[in-house]
């Protein structure tokens, strides 16, 4: 998984939308539902295989989105100590997520990708990358972002998306409708790489979308069947 997409929409507020890609054979998740965890709110889709999840909001001001592999394309292990999804749930709960991104141990854990935007003091978007052996954190400009997961998209691919977001944006209003359009029928008509990705054997299972409105974050999610 996945394809991600940010746009900010004034000083505090933004959508983004996570289109998630897995085996079609995975144990589908459990539709989006708050959980009350550590003393913390989560809201979250829960993964149907590891209990964790690829997207979620807490009641501590903060949104993480998870994409597998880092910067390029690696093979699994059979085994790894800890599930990303539950590494997800843990930084969502944790106070300061700056410090909490500097001291977290990932040893054993196969490569990923956070997209985090938290807003305890002003929006912050932060990309945070996982390679397996380093720790790779970045503050973004507020500006439009895409990002492709390094384990299904090769370089040129990731390119190609890029572009087709920069077309979209010359041509469209930002709204959660235009945007969620967007990760239905942005493409080639090539459906291996296209947005809405099918392989036969995996593909675009959902997309979750989570809008915040000065103090109202909704988060919508949509099964593709």
């Amino acid at each position: 998984m996945c394809t991600v997409t940010y746009l900010p929409i004034n000083k505090t507020d933004f959508i983004l939308t996570s289109s998630r890609d897995v085996p079609f054979a995975r144990a589908k998740a459990l539709f989006p539902k708050k959980y009350r965890e550590d003393d913390v709110e989560l809201t979250y889709p829960k993964d149907g295989k590891a209990g964790g999840t690829w997207i979620g909001t807490s009641s501590k001001n903060r949104l993480i989105c998870l994409l597998n592999g880092a910067f390029e394309f690696h093979t699994s292990r059979s085994t790894y100590r800890k599930s990303r999804g539950l590494i997800v749930k843990e930084l969502l709960s944790v106070s300061t997520i700056e410090s909490a991104l500097k001291t977290i141990i990932l040893k054993e854990i196969e490569s990923f990708t956070l997209v985090i935007v938290d807003w305890n003091k002003g929006l912050q978007l932060i990309e945070f990358v996982w390679d397996g052996n380093d720790k790779h954190i970045k503050k973004l400009p507020q500006k439009p972002h895409i990002w492709s997961s390094s384990t299904l998209y090769d370089k040129s691919v990731k390119q190609l998306r890029k572009d087709w977001f920069a077309d979209w944006q010359n041509l469209n209003a930002f709204s959660k409708e235009n945007i969620l359009n967007f990760h239905k029928t942005a493409g080639v008509g090539d459906s291996n790489i296209d947005v809405m990705m099918n392989r036969g054997i995996g593909g675009t299972v959902s997309i979750t979308q989570v809008c915040k409105n000065e103090n109202d974050i909704a988060m919508a999610y949509h099964a593709i069947t």
